[in-house]
């Protein structure tokens, strides 16, 4: 159970809950293969099916963490941050991202963009879902749109979606993992007869490394 104080701090986005930190090399989208600082915070009530971290659904099994503390980590390893989660979009990211472009960093988020966009960011990954659509403001600045192509109703989505971003949003569809032999074909085709959407791929795990 958390301490009165420290719940505050958490809804203030002074403290975070932390899930885990790595530097590693960006698997997924526009700047896949390149080196980045993944902050990962807990908390998701979004609930996709196929999530691969349910493990940070929960924000109480994950510990309250100075913003400050994880700052200084990300800069010792990187220019580049990455919060992803989890749904980041869950707490307030004004004072993190604040304090990270202080020490001169790029700022990246992974989002649904489910919630209020909050945060100064260089770079919006928005991936939005079913259960929980975007914001229009997470929409009007996104600087890409990822849909994650389950089965082939997800292609209607991904259209519905892309009517809805800024015209300057790259496009990307991307296999769902337990499902991206049976629809890495589908999503081919699919760009091939429609050039505006590109493919996205989790470099990450054909790669092997975090």
């Amino acid at each position: 159970m958390q301490k009165p104080i420290i719940k505050e701090q958490v809804n203030k986005g002074v403290m975070l809950p932390l899930m885990e930190e790595f530097y590693t090399i960006q698997g997924e989208g526009f700047h896949k293969g390149t080196a980045a600082y993944f902050i990962r915070v807990g908390g998701c009530d979004v609930g996709c099916h196929w999530c691969d971290v349910k493990e940070s659904w929960n924000p109480n099994i994950h510990p309250p963490t100075s913003i400050e503390a994880i700052a200084d980590n990300a800069e010792k390893y990187s220019k580049t941050i990455v919060i992803t989660g989890g749904e980041p979009l869950t707490w307030d990211m004004g004072p993190l991202t604040s304090l990270l472009k202080s020490k001169g960093m790029k700022t990246h988020i992974e989002t649904s963009g489910a919630y209020k966009l909050t945060g100064t960011w260089d770079w919006i990954c928005l991936s939005p879902k079913k259960l929980k659509l975007p914001t229009k403001e997470v929409y009007d600045n996104a600087h890409e749109l990822k849909v994650i192509i389950y089965n082939k109703d997800d292609f209607k989505f991904a259209e519905e979606q892309a009517a809805k971003v800024n015209d300057d949003c790259i496009l990307y569809l991307q296999p769902e993992w337990s499902k991206r032999d049976k629809m890495i074909p589908e999503i081919v085709d699919y760009v091939m007869a429609n050039p505006q959407w590109m493919v996205s791929l989790q470099t990450h795990k054909y790669l092997n490394i975090p």
